[in-house]
């Protein structure tokens, strides 16, 4: 026994190894990538991994509690209250419109009103694990539809606790259950119920909020002091288990009592020690969720009825898609967001498995049914990342292109020596200096929106994009001096390096660099000047603290315009061994050494020199 653990284990994290890695680099995400790599090991592949699947299915679902309790550490209370109208609107409005347009269908097909509204509550519900993963590794988070998706997600997670209670008032007559899905659920939610569940379900969230808000950090305090990492860790994950354990026992969600317990913690000062501690278990474990879920298909009932249960994911993500996009569309978010917002969301959610066996314990879904839901609901989970896929790859820039793209302004540049292309936080600055000291600009943006804001304060910004040679022509690039480029898209950079040197190749061009390596590729492309945009402020920086260190001003600035001199020399003669690893990395140190010795003979020049500098 003990041996077969140890050999499961090897198997699933051998297959993350090696199915992960190559679904990102194919970017398809991690996400597909860990329910391929449980597909291939599953039953109906490889069977690598039996029927023991489904109990690693149940542990492997601590991933999704910890990540509600990391997603509940990032929000205060005031944000989440701020957030109020998204969660219970657009939440409720989803839940809701989506079960009914299933529930209707699923009437017109001829089964029991009882069955139908069942499985449109189980098809309402999302996947947290794979949205909140798939936003996060894009970077979406933060966008409009991501924090909508949030708030959906939270609403839905939410909903599972009257839902659990509803299902058993939905009982079919004559309709028999499966003693093999009905052990899955939980026997203490059908034992309460009433005022009873109510009260309990009141007790433990006020124990929750009062626990993390007065006894949470008091036990925090204690444990830090210890300087032991590994009993704060633990004392992390006991917080959560514990919570686990306490919803559980009441039939409530676990996700839902964690995100409260990250949401009461949010303020404390131990927030980010607590991140930083359950990130790692948080990634495993929702790796572990996402193989059990693609080890699960049931691939005997796909091949049986391919056309069928192909038809039914097509028809639930066209529905759920649908509602979403009006919802979307009523709430205010522009089309390129909501396109975005429906994808993410538009499949069937982990917290099925439990609902679909609740129910069929309760007599509202046969075997049979239940089985298909399953699959259903499984293969639209699969189904998302590569929906995903097709709208960032072909559906978003299509959309931006058409949404965003308007005639280019008529330029009246005059006979103005500068031509600033991207007006945002960068090139507002070069202008502003150009300005004051008597040089005029034409300023350029390919950014609606931001040119429209900086209009207000009576900035002169034409739209256009730069890259284009017709453009610089109108902006007076064949009579200009030099070329700004202030832009924040790297290849949208180099691509307008080469459009200059080729139209324009008397036009002198500086141009922004986000880092040392970017600054290399400008340079490949012909830029004649590269400033990287956080070299500056980096340098003022150090000098800084050179004087709060106790260095006399006037040396600290010495020591700073040598620092810069050198690298600034040095990065052209790395530029011409870069590629060669080798060589590029011997001349790194060569130069540090060289660096190093400079200011050391400018510190004993300092001291033998006469104390002209010194404090009288």
């Amino acid at each position: 026994m003990f041996s077969e653990v140890f050999q499961q284990a090897f198997i699933y994290l051998a297959a993350a190894v090696i199915a992960v890695p190559i679904a990102k680099r194919l970017g398809l995400g991690s996400a597909l990538g860990y329910l391929l790599a449980g597909f291939l090991i599953g039953p109906a592949m490889l069977g690598l991994v039996g029927e023991a699947g489904q109990d690693v299915l149940h542990f492997a679902e601590f991933g999704v509690v910890l990540m509600l309790f990391l997603v509940g550490l990032e929000l205060e209370p005031a944000v989440l209250w701020r957030m109020r109208t998204s969660i219970i609107g657009l939440g409720g409005l989803q839940v809701g419109i989506t079960t009914g347009v299933i529930a209707l269908i699923i009437i017109f097909s001829g089964l029991e009103w009882q069955t139908a509204l069942a499985i449109g509550l189980v098809l309402s519900l999302s996947s947290t694990a794979i949205v909140l993963q798939t936003l996060s590794e894009k970077g979406w988070m933060n966008t409009p539809a991501g924090k909508n998706s949030f708030s959906v997600l939270l609403f839905q997670d939410i909903a599972v606790i009257p839902i659990l209670a509803l299902i058993p008032f939905l009982a079919v007559p004559g309709m028999h259950g499966a003693p093999e899905l009905a052990q899955a659920s939980d026997s203490a939610q059908g034992e309460m119920t009433g005022w009873m569940q109510g009260l309990m379900v009141l007790g433990v969230v006020t124990g929750i909020v009062v626990a993390g808000r007065y006894l949470a950090r008091p036990v925090f305090h204690y444990i830090a002091k210890t300087r032991n990492r590994e009993v704060f860790i633990a004392t992390a994950l006991l917080l959560v288990v514990g919570i686990t354990l306490l919803m559980n026992a009441v039939g409530l969600s676990p996700a839902l009592g964690t995100f409260l317990a990250g949401v009461v913690l949010a303020e404390s000062e131990y927030r980010h020690e607590l991140e930083s501690n359950i990130e790692p278990f948080k990634g495993l474990l929702l790796g572990l969720f996402f193989i059990s879920v693609g080890a699960s298909i049931d691939h005997g009932l796909i091949m049986s009825e391919p056309l069928m249960i192909a038809g039914l994911v097509a028809l639930l993500i066209a529905i759920k898609f649908s509602v979403l996009m009006v919802l979307g569309r009523v709430f205010g978010l522009l089309l390129a967001d909501n396109l975005m917002f429906a994808s993410a969301l538009a499949q069937g959610g982990e917290f099925a498995f439990l609902l679909v066996s609740f129910a069929v314990q309760n007599h509202v879904l046969g075997i049979e049914i239940a089985n298909q839901l399953i699959v259903v609901v499984v293969m639209s989970m699969v189904a998302t990342p590569l929906v995903i896929i097709v709208y960032e790859r072909w559906i978003q820039p299509r959309f931006e292109a058409c949404g965003t793209e308007r005639e280019p302004d008529d330029i009246d540049a005059g006979d103005n020596q500068v031509i600033i292309a991207g007006y945002g936080r960068f090139g507002q600055v070069v202008s502003r200096l150009l300005k004051a000291s008597g040089y005029n600009a034409t300023l350029l943006d390919h950014d609606a929106g931001q040119i429209e804001l900086v209009g207000r304060f009576g900035a002169k910004v034409f739209y256009g994009d730069a890259s284009r040679g017709d453009l610089l022509e109108s902006a007076g690039a064949a009579r200009a001096t030099l070329l700004v480029i202030a832009i924040d898209d790297r290849e949208k950079a180099i691509q307008m390096i080469h459009t200059a040197n080729m139209r324009f190749p008397g036009l002198k061009i500086l141009a922004r660099a986000f880092d040392r390596r970017h600054a290399y590729e400008l340079m490949k492309a012909g830029a004649e000047c590269i400033t990287r945009e956080t070299f500056g402020s980096a340098l003022a920086m150090g000098e800084e603290a050179l004087r709060l260190l106790g260095v006399s001003q006037q040396r600290a600035a010495r020591m700073t315009k040598t620092f810069e001199r050198h690298d600034v020399i040095n990065m052209h003669k790395l530029y011409e061994v870069w590629g060669d690893d080798q060589a590029y990395g011997l001349r790194v140190r060569q130069n540090l050494e060289d660096l190093e010795k400079v200011l050391r003979e400018d510190a004993a020049s300092e001291a033998d020199s006469s104390p002209e500098d010194q404090p009288s």
